[in-house]
């Protein structure tokens, strides 16, 4: 019976002192102090971080429209200072335009009058040279006395620069003692090939047998010059130049030129 009483007590103040262990030893709960703080100063805490919050960001942002120099003065500034630039800028540009257009001008003007002076001197120098050729022959026609009536020299025919396009050349010289006034028309036969067909082309037409530049009207001599025009695509094999005198139906004289 003691037995059983001593083995009761044993165990309710073993599970006390568990009890205290648990409640005071190292496995008991930690547990904080903290000091009470009204809730007006909560708050006033709170106003003055969110103040002290606002007031670093809006320095932030000042800060950085500053250093990047974008605030809305400066911008209008800049702004106005770029208008002012490109406005400058275009008028320069206009300025320029300008002169450019009065240089291109200027140098279509000389490269025209350096074109007309070009012409000028070849037909200068081809005359030169026609006139040279008619001084020495001439000289050799009085120096060797020559024959009595009409003759055609230097009959030429060459090619233009434009296709389809020929020149041809001839002088009429008169030579004898007593010669008289020659009156006539000249006549051209142009032998042609195209395609492989060969065909003849009387200058001028048969319509149009007055043409002026065909009339011969001298007493020594008499250049003649001129042109005529082909389908590009013929080719001119030979010419004969046939003299009439007066209404004669039958040539006083013919003479016939290779071409190509």
């Amino acid at each position: 019976m003691r037995d059983g009483r001593f083995q009761s007590v044993f165990e309710m103040v073993s599970r006390f002192i568990r009890a205290l262990q648990r409640k005071f030893g190292i496995s008991a709960p930690r547990v904080a102090v903290r000091t009470h703080v009204p809730w007006y100063w909560r708050w006033l805490g709170l106003i003055a971080l969110g103040a002290l919050v606002f007031g670093v960001g809006w320095a932030t942002y000042d800060f950085g429209m500053e250093f990047a120099g974008f605030r809305q003065s400066e911008a209008r500034r800049a702004l106005a200072r770029l208008a002012d630039e490109i406005q400058k800028r275009d008028a320069e540009l206009a300025e320029m335009r300008s002169k450019v257009a009065g240089a291109e001008r200027q140098m279509q003007i000389e490269r025209a009058t350096y074109g007309d002076l070009a012409r000028q001197v070849k037909t200068l120098t081809e005359e030169n040279a026609t006139l040279k050729e008619d001084l020495a022959f001439f000289q050799s026609l009085m120096a060797g006395g020559g024959r009595e009536g009409v003759s055609i020299n230097r009959f030429r025919v060459q090619p233009e620069t434009m296709p389809g396009e020929y020149r041809y050349r001839l002088l009429l010289v008169q030579t004898g003692q007593r010669v008289k006034e020659f009156h006539g028309k000249l006549q051209f036969v142009l032998n042609l090939e195209q395609d492989d067909r060969k065909f003849a082309l009387t200058l001028p037409p048969d319509g149009d047998k007055q043409a002026r530049e065909y009339q011969l009207n001298f007493k020594f001599f008499q250049r003649i010059e001129g042109t005529f025009k082909i389908a590009p695509e013929a080719v001119v094999r030979s010419m004969q130049v046939r003299v009439f005198e007066n209404d004669a139906n039958t040539p006083k004289l013919t003479q016939t030129v290779n071409v190509s």
